[in-house]
């Protein structure tokens, strides 16, 4: 889940292909901001959490392919795309209070909720202190811990500063086409930098949830493959099947030959391991 550099640099690459046709949007107060949202598809509804730095277009494909079977709530964060910004860090719990006052407000009881990145995170605190509002969970390239970052990550976290972001005017241009204020670039990226340096250490509160979560992520992804399996087994998944007990709620998907900016543009991919998991369908064995 790389939240600032990473996927910076992979919307420096490949932004105009993540582009794709809107629903029309709408805004909701929440929290003292004017929250930016769309509504598309139908059929159960499932909350989208989009990644640091994005939007709801830089989604990309991912968005529509869901709303096929799902009534799709999108929304954009505190200071992201058309959202307004507050005088107020942004934080996980913050950000997860956010979403359940956004569901609140848009009157969603209960949800399926898919976050990607600082979303799946997100989603993560929101299972945690509104287990209520979350039916299952879909976390895609998350981590529980911030010791579970590739260690190459965790070097480069103490070098990012804000004139690293603010000096690519590919960023700020972007920003500034879809931003409530044109001006507010500097003081995002210094929000998300200080989110990166906050401490992350949720394993009690992870093995407590209830709540089914399917992780999702990429064989070469900014979270270890270990810390994703020690996920996996605190949601109490990573046991032997075909023994007579039924498999746990939780999945774990891996994606092969996968970056963690490359998690979010595999639309078929994701979909293939979303789909059943929400549905709540199984592969049989021999045995069944």
């Amino acid at each position: 889940m790389i939240r600032t550099a990473l996927f910076a640099a992979a919307l420096l690459v490949a932004g105009p292909a993540f582009a794709q046709a809107q629903p029309a949007g709408a805004r909701v107060e929440v929290n003292g901001m004017q929250v930016y949202y769309e509504v598309s598809g139908s059929g159960d509804p499932l909350v989208v959490l989009h990644g640091a730095y994005m939007n709801i277009p830089s989604m990309g494909a991912i968005i529509p392919k869901l709303a096929e079977t799902h009534k799709v709530y999108a929304f954009e964060f505190q200071g992201h795309g058309r959202t307004t910004d507050i005088d107020r860090p942004i934080t996980y719990p913050a950000l997860a209070d956010d979403t359940a006052a956004f569901m609140e407000a848009v009157g969603l009881q209960k949800a399926d909720v898919f976050g990607y990145s600082m979303g799946a995170a997100a989603g993560l605190q929101l299972a945690i202190r509104h287990p209520d509002k979350v039916n299952k969970l879909v976390a895609a390239s998350v981590a529980y811990d911030a010791q579970g970052w590739q260690p190459a990550f965790r070097e480069f976290i103490p070098q990012m500063t804000v004139e690293m972001f603010v000096d690519m005017p590919v960023f700020a241009e972007a920003y500034r086409k879809l931003a409530a204020n044109p001006d507010g670039f500097p003081e995002l990226v210094r929000k998300l930098i200080a989110l990166e340096k906050e401490p992350m250490a949720w394993e009690a509160e992870v093995k407590a949830l209830k709540t089914p979560v399917l992780i999702i992520t990429g064989d070469a992804d900014v979270a270890t493959l270990e810390h994703s399996v020690a996920l996996f087994r605190l949601l109490g998944g990573g046991g032997m099947g075909d023994m007579g007990q039924p498999l746990p709620a939780s999945r774990l998907a891996v994606l092969p030959a996968t970056s963690h900016t490359a998690v979010i543009g595999q639309t078929e991919l994701l979909a293939a391991v979303i789909e059943p998991f929400l549905k709540g369908q199984t592969p049989k064995g021999m045995f069944e």
